[in-house]
């Protein structure tokens, strides 16, 4: 629902600070999906929970990042 509401919404902030945000979530979403499912994938040869769980801990941190860089009032890709 996040993502899709993402997409929608992102044209009303283009231009601001925001927008690094809204290009920051979106970018999160795709590529923890594509390692999650690069992670299922390949459980069955065990590293496939490497995997899953290095995407979960990067995932945290983008979350983390973002929560401080928008809560500090600043764009994800300045300074």
């Amino acid at each position: 629902v996040a993502i899709v509401i993402n997409y929608v919404k992102r044209d009303d902030v283009a231009g601001t600070w925001l927008e690094s945000h809204f290009r920051w979530q979106i970018r999160t979403f795709w590529f923890s999906l594509l390692w999650g499912l690069i992670g299922l994938a390949t459980t069955f040869i065990i590293v496939g929970f490497g995997i899953l769980f290095a995407d979960l801990i990067w995932y945290i941190y983008r979350i983390v990042k973002g929560w401080i860089r928008l809560n500090d009032g600043k764009p994800m890709y300045a300074e």
